[in-house]
């Protein structure tokens, strides 16, 4: 694979599903410009993320020099000139803010606000242990407001919490495994000093059972305080209830790889090689679908 390529983080481009969140849970997902302009924002997310870990390359290429792994990098390695780098990352950048706001004003906005968060995140926050995972919740949270705002959806306040609960789960498991891993003395992250592994585990317990209580509380009934009418929701639906089973299996499965055999480092590969969650995913997919489309619960 080409060194630019390589350093673009295709693999990770699958974080940037969840922005088809509103297409689908909006009911929209029988209507083709809907999909078109929710592939746009996907699209524009995938090249503002690779600008991110461009600029993240470079201004880490001293200290991933040092680290057993990182070192391969093609920024790190030498093989992909900085300046070439950077030349990269503004220009996609730009692809993706002009896309954003092209969508509408409110996704261009929210397109600049993730901009701006990794930008920070890029040149601090990712030292500091708590603010680096709740920087990547946040990040997951605007992905989804965005794929709402560009297929003009408001979504269930529920899903917007439930999809930021899960992003920082997966992010406390990522960092529990590094720091487990001793990720630390091998150089990788600053802000894993700040974390213990025990006491991360009680924050990846408690906050597992917050995402799955969300979740049911979704699943069960529309958000309160809102008038029917002024959001477009499926919280609630006939179905939606029978999800739940799927949502908790996949939660105690992802917990299981993350204590038992130590796997939460690379949560993108485990979500897509594991049997057991990829079945999971599947089962729980199909029956939103028939619970969002297919108009009642299942006999």
């Amino acid at each position: 694979m080409p060194p630019l390529l390589r350093s673009l983080r295709p693999r990770q481009w699958v974080k940037n599903l969840i922005v088809f969140a509103g297409l689908g849970f909006g009911g929209l997902a029988r209507d083709p410009a809907s999909w078109a302009r929710a592939l746009a924002v996907f699209l524009a997310f995938c090249a503002l993320s690779s600008a991110v870990y461009l600029a993240n390359d470079v201004a880490d290429r001293e200290r991933d020099r040092r680290h057993p792994v990182k070192r391969l990098r093609p920024i790190a390695a030498g093989t992909l000139p900085v300046r070439t780098a950077l030349q990269a990352a503004a220009l996609l950048a730009l692809l993706a803010l002009t896309t954003g706001f092209l969508l509408g004003l409110r996704t261009g906005q929210t397109l600049a606000a993730y901009a701006l968060l990794q930008a920070l995140y890029t040149l601090g926050l990712k030292h500091v242990a708590g603010l680096d995972v709740l920087c990547i919740g946040l990040g997951f949270l605007l992905r989804v407001l965005a794929g709402a705002f560009a297929v003009r959806v408001q979504v269930s306040p529920w899903l917007l919490v439930c999809s930021a609960e899960l992003a920082l789960l997966l992010a406390l498991c990522k960092r529990r495994a590094e720091r487990a891993l001793g990720g630390e003395e091998a150089g990788s992250r600053p802000s894993l000093a700040g974390y213990r592994v025990l006491g991360m585990d009680r924050w990846i317990l408690a906050t597992a059972l917050l995402t799955l209580a969300t979740y049911t509380a979704y699943a069960l009934a529309p958000f309160p305080f809102l008038r029917e009418e002024e959001i477009r929701s499926h919280a609630g639906e006939a179905g939606m209830v029978w999800t739940v089973p799927f949502v908790a299996a996949g939660l105690a499965r992802y917990l299981y790889l993350v204590f038992r055999r130590q796997e939460g480092e690379r949560p993108e590969v485990l979500a897509l090689t594991d049997p057991v969650l990829v079945a999971i995913g599947l089962g729980w997919l199909g029956l939103a679908a028939w619970a969002v489309y297919g108009g009642g619960a299942p006999a």
